[in-house]
């Protein structure tokens, strides 16, 4: 990484999320309804077959008690997804009837070693069986490699603690350089869970930790980790993490250090921090300290910004002998709020810089948090929650909003299993589309018989058909290549020309219309407005979807 500047001053094995349990009388032996012939199975790292007998006077089946996964309710609650077996293995039964059943497992080849622990249910009684393929001995790497390895295997990292997400469960985030790991969950010194302060770790302290690697909603981890060896900073950073406003300015960062001075470096890509000096008091020595930290006084200047927000970041280090502590200082800034397409939204990196976005409303998939899709001239994408301008959510009712509506949102990007998505966008305004009396999509017969107004849209829908002789010589054309102009059919049997047909909202070139493949005989779904030309009505609409015949 290179920076833009440089100033310096003078001055136990890991504890697994399953334990091999062969000893453990309560999950092995023989039970009334139940008995395995074996409680530990082991597959070779090149693959292959295991097999394990039941003997039951009942049925039997096994429990899903491995976690495989995580989704969201529509509540926006975190549900974990259970199994019966991990992913890497598989069986030849699941369930089975009173009497003796062989069941053969199976793994392909794997590059490191992985255990599991599963349960059978037979009646009120349950048996238990470990199967392991390969060696679960850590592996010494760097967090870029523990990045690029696999779920399962247990690694050995040394890197410095960069940001503390819970001091309960012991979150936090190790990077030593290579790149960053997310750490969930640390075990204490006796290997227990939630005494993660027990530890004393702080920001910027140099940690040895190891533990089983997993894959949780696309982050990696080390969960649970054991703690091996912490070298305590030589630096800390004093004052919170900066947030400034869209026009810059200063801000202030105290770092108490006891190394001989700091050092500052800020990465050429944030180019928009600057430092503007540096001082330094002496600590003073007393009875109890008798050597206390000296305190950098670190001043930094922010440009303006003209764009979105952003995050950067700066780093101050100290160093004594052979030991190197640094911290990153996250300076945050406040930004405009960018105008965006649906397609450009999509693109986004997951951040919390904010964007504005309209588009037509699609479909609404929950009615109390506002779950709906929009589509725009280049695209559709999903909103996970519509709040009020207000800020409140679950009013999504309220707010009057349905399909066909325009609708202006403000709102950061994320993503959910890969799938772009905003979360939580704020109403800012919409153009509500007409609907018929009873609340349902106008009917072309309803539509043809409304004021011509270029400004009111109706949802409207039907048959895309070529115009017959009669009505081309009353001037009706047919292009579904380019512009966008044939007879709209309801079931009916109303016939409107559609005089053009923009591919979404927020374009003025109808030249587009071939680009979505619609043919005769498909069925489109648009707003429209209504107008006339020589007496002759017409409609003129942006496209919201179309299905063939046959779907």
């Amino acid at each position: 990484m290179k920076s833009k500047y440089i100033y310096i001053i003078g001055v136990v094995l890991a504890a697994l999320a399953f334990a091999a349990c062969s000893d453990d009388d309560e999950k092995a032996g023989s039970l009334d309804s139940i008995a395995l012939d074996k409680t530990y199975l082991t597959i070779p790292m090149t693959g292959g077959d295991v097999n394990l007998t039941i003997k039951a006077r009942t049925e039997w089946a096994f429990d899903k008690v491995v976690k495989v996964g995580t989704h969201k309710d529509d509540a926006g609650k975190t549900i974990t997804d259970y199994d019966c077996l991990p992913t890497w293995l598989t069986a030849s039964a699941l369930s089975g009837g009173a009497g003796e059943t062989t069941i053969t497992f199976h793994a392909d080849a794997a590059t490191s070693g992985r255990e599991v622990e599963l349960c059978i249910l037979a009646g009120k009684d349950k048996q238990f069986v470990i199967v392991r393929q390969g060696s679960l001995d850590a592996s010494s790497a760097t967090c870029a490699e523990v990045l690029a390895g696999s779920d399962g295997k247990t690694y050995r990292v040394k890197g410095t603690c960069t940001a503390i997400a819970n001091t309960t469960y012991g979150n936090w985030y190790l990077n030593d350089g290579t790149g960053e790991v997310y750490i969930y969950g640390t075990l204490d010194a006796k290997g227990a869970e939630k005494n993660f302060t027990s530890l004393g770790i702080e920001l910027g302290d140099e940690i040895t930790v190891e533990g089983p690697r997993s894959t949780y909603n696309g982050t990696v981890e080390l969960v649970n980790v054991t703690v091996l060896k912490i070298t305590k900073s030589l630096i800390k950073v004093v004052t919170e993490n900066p947030t400034l406003g869209k026009e810059g300015g200063e801000f202030v960062v105290k770092a108490a250090y006891k190394g001989n001075g700091t050092m500052v470096t800020i990465p050429e890509e944030y180019d928009w921090i600057n430092m503007v000096k540096m001082e330094y008091v002496a600590g003073v020595p007393t009875k109890i300290e008798a050597n206390p930290c000296d305190t950098a006084v670190i001043t930094f200047k922010v440009d303006a910004n003209t764009a979105g927000a952003r995050t950067g970041m700066v780093t101050i280090s100290s160093a004594s002998g052979k030991n190197n502590s640094s911290v990153n200082v996250t300076v945050s800034q406040e930004g405009s709020i960018q105008e965006i397409s649906c397609a450009d939204f999509n693109a986004l990196e997951d951040g919390t810089p904010l964007y504005k976005v309209t588009g037509i409303i699609t479909k609404v998939a929950n009615t109390t948090y506002g779950n709906i899709y929009i589509r725009d001239a280049s695209g559709e994408m999903y909103v996970y929650g519509t709040l009020t301008a207000d800020g409140e959510a679950q009013k999504f009712t309220e707010m009057g909003l349905k399909v066909g509506d325009v609708v202006t949102l403000v709102g950061p990007k994320s993503s959910y299993k890969g799938s772009p998505q905003m979360v939580n966008g704020v109403y800012q305004s919409h153009i509500a589309v007409k609907l018929s009396p009873s609340g349902e999509q106008m009917s072309l017969k309803d539509f043809m018989a409304q004021e011509d107004n270029t400004n009111t849209y109706y949802l409207i829908s039907g048959k895309v058909c070529e115009p017959t002789d009669d009505e081309k010589a009353n001037n009706m054309k047919w292009d579904i290549t380019t512009y966008g102009n044939f007879v709209l059919e309801d079931e009916e049997g109303t016939r409107l020309y559609i005089y053009g047909v923009y591919i979404g909202w927020g374009t003025t070139d109808k030249k587009q219309f071939g680009t979505l493949g619609i043919e005769e005989g498909d069925n489109i779904t648009m707003i429209a407005y209504k107008t006339s030309y020589k007496g002759l009505i017409e409609g003129v609409g942006y496209y919201m979807y179309h299905s063939s015949p046959e779907e």
